[in-house]
């Protein structure tokens, strides 16, 4: 029901997942990621608390095949989908006997994609090919990455949700866009999202950290 990527950009050490579903709401319960950490995805059949869990054991030191190691202990953990990347060691993908549908994965030195329920196995393959050439800052590149998977086929059904996630220097997420039920093509729309949303991110986090520094807010009344 979903097709997937998570990612970290050595250069900047940010860490980010984008995803997208036939589900409703699917960035909401699948991708997850934490300053300093890494970036996590819980999906087929989606127990949302695995992402988390898996952050939890990789800021306690463990590296990602240790950490879905450590869930592949949960019960019912043959019906998920996971992946984990963090700072330095090669991206973990884990696919449940029980996940559905058409499955793939593939994994490269800075990128992980999986799906399920897919409509061809190149799906991944061709997200994450995407994703080595793109350019730019890692959400582009993470984007990038979703609309190369579409075009290859993206799931069986209809895709009607969408994600995008990113975490630098924060605490917070610098990225998290969601369009949780789209008619037609989330994957699209969100990118469009995303190229409103770039332009202003730097002034989003300015205005967090240091509202004196940061300039007029671009809205009626303060413009």
């Amino acid at each position: 029901m979903t097709f997937s990527i998570i990612a970290r950009c050595p250069a900047s050490g940010q860490f980010g997942a984008a995803v997208a579903s036939s589900s409703p709401a699917v960035a909401s319960r699948c991708i997850r990621g934490r300053k300093g950490v890494g970036a996590a995805t819980s999906q087929n059949i989606t127990d949302p608390e695995l992402g988390p869990l898996a952050l939890d054991l990789m800021a306690d030191g463990l590296t990602p095949e240790q950490a879905l190691a450590e869930l592949r202990k949960r019960p019912f953990i043959d019906y998920r989908q996971l992946m984990a990347i963090d700072a330095h060691n090669p991206p973990v993908v884990f696919t449940g006997a029980q996940a559905l549908g058409t499955l793939a994965s593939v994994v490269g030195e800075h990128a992980a994609c999986a799906g399920n329920m897919l409509r061809t196995t190149d799906v991944p393959q061709a997200m994450l090919l995407a994703f080595e050439r793109a350019e730019g800052p890692l959400a582009e590149r993470l984007m990038q990455a979703m609309l190369a998977g579409q075009a290859a086929g993206g799931e069986e059904g209809p895709v009607h949700s969408a994600g995008l996630l990113v975490y630098a220097d924060q605490s917070w997420p610098v990225v998290d866009l969601r369009l949780d039920w789209v008619e037609d093509d989330p994957v699209q729309a969100l990118y469009a999202t995303w190229k409103v949303y770039e332009p202003q991110l730097k002034d989003y986090v300015t205005r967090a950290l240091d509202p004196h520094a940061a300039p007029s807010f671009g809205v009626p009344g303060n413009l």
